[in-house]
């Protein structure tokens, strides 16, 4: 469920989608922790993290594959228990690896992302969202939405989802051959930060009807937010009738990540109100 199904409607209900963040944004925080090194985070743990989104505002998150110190079923159990007790909804688990258009490789990549469909589920995520592909070949999006629609096949009520991410997805074109042949069966994650151009705000307008969630980054300059290009982006997408979770993505010079997101948090809930 997102924050959309989780609150009943009422005064300032629309707010509550801006009440959500990437854990991306708080890598720092997390002491830029990646599975498969050797240690422990040094930062704030990963479950602690629910009670730390709790006590500043924030009622659903979305977290990184690699911030998952341990995939064993206690620690995810911890894990999704820690969520629950914060009341904090885990909107996605994202696996930002994997290659499914890899000329040779494909069918390993495949399988390697399709072993954390059961960490996503036993997480009691809504969503787990899977990159297109990193490798653009003259077949990547035919390749990709073969490959993601299989997924889709293994995931049960996990709901699949990508992103406007990398070569393969790289305007509005390319999503919709990667997602129109499969029906609905795999939806999208649109992430505000990953086009540049004059033509992006079109292209973000024309793939927001297969949006169900959303990464809204801004692009900052040193210690200043683009707030005219961030507000641009935004309004793409709301008045193309995008009405999911607005998941914060901060990722600037500034260490102190939590302000960083208040700045955004506050544009975001200006459009909104």
């Amino acid at each position: 469920m997102t924050v959309s199904d989780d609150t009943n409607p009422g005064p300032g209900h629309d707010l509550l989608r801006a009440a959500a963040v990437h854990a991306w944004s708080l890598d720092r925080t997390l002491g830029r922790f990646r599975a498969g090194t050797t240690t422990e985070p040094a930062g704030l743990p990963l479950l602690e993290l629910p009670a730390a989104l709790r006590d500043h505002g924030y009622r659903t998150v979305q977290v990184c594959h690699f911030h998952l110190p341990h995939r064993d079923a206690g620690y995810l159990a911890e894990l999704r228990a820690a969520l629950a007790e914060a009341g904090v909804v885990l909107d996605a688990l994202l696996v930002d690896d994997g290659d499914l258009t890899h000329p040779s490789e494909a069918a390993r990549e495949e399988a390697w992302i399709s072993s954390y469909l059961a960490d996503a589920t036993a997480l009691g995520a809504t969503r787990i969202r899977v990159v297109a592909g990193q490798t653009r070949t003259g077949t990547a999006q035919a390749d990709s939405s073969a490959a993601l629609g299989r997924i889709a096949a293994r995931a049960g009520d996990l709901r699949v989802v990508t992103e406007n991410w990398g070569d393969v997805t790289r305007d509005a074109a390319d999503v919709r051959a990667v997602l129109d042949p499969l029906e609905g069966a795999v939806g999208l994650l649109v992430d505000l930060g990953n086009w540049s151009g004059p033509g992006k705000y079109a292209d973000l307008a024309e793939v927001a009807p297969y949006a169900e969630t959303c990464h809204a980054k801004a692009h900052w300059d040193g210690g200043d937010v683009d707030e005219v290009d961030y507000r641009e982006s935004l309004s793409s997408i709301l008045d193309a009738g995008y009405s999911g979770p607005l998941a914060l993505v901060y990722d600037a010079v500034g260490d102190d990540e939590w302000a960083g997101l208040a700045v955004q948090r506050a544009i975001v809930e200006d459009l909104l109100s």
